[in-house]
């Protein structure tokens, strides 16, 4: 559980970022409940986890996040009730000058987009932007994953 997210999106530009990612994971999720508040079912390698994410600030910067670990058993048993939406992704771990950067490649029919996530300790921290990343789309409801995984796009 964590309470609060403070997270800045943004397109990624190209797949060079490959080259320093330090770890890879893959994830399958799924949607219960695909409008605010959000409830999210994720395996993460071999892990569970249960989210409910709340409506977004007005920049779309920070919101409400409280994230639960469950059995896997569990999450996939959810996984199979997600009629909301469903996404499968790698996120690669790539550490760029004191920041590490959440990048997740999609697959299935969102297969081409890659999207890179930083958490911030406030929304006025200041960080470096790495030479693959491309526009911000942080507060773009078209980039959030409860609308991707609906395939409206």
């Amino acid at each position: 559980m964590k309470g609060l997210e403070i997270e800045r999106k943004y397109l990624v530009r190209d797949t060079s970022f490959l080259r320093e990612a330090i770890a890879s994971v893959s994830i399958d999720q799924g949607y219960l409940h695909t409008e605010t508040p959000t409830v999210r079912v994720r395996t993460r390698g071999e892990q569970g986890f249960l989210t409910i994410k709340g409506a977004s600030d007005p920049s779309g910067l920070i919101r409400a996040e409280y994230e639960y670990p469950i059995p896997l058993e569990d999450a996939k048993a959810l996984l199979a009730l997600c009629t909301a939406g469903r996404l499968t992704k790698t996120r690669h771990l790539v550490p760029y000058q004191g920041h590490t950067w959440e990048v997740d490649v999609f697959h299935g029919e969102l297969e081409g987009l890659i999207l890179a996530e930083l958490e911030l300790d406030s929304p006025t921290t200041s960080f470096p932007l790495p030479p693959w990343i491309g526009e911000e789309v942080t507060g773009d409801p078209r980039y959030y994953n409860s609308y991707l995984a609906t395939g409206k796009q």
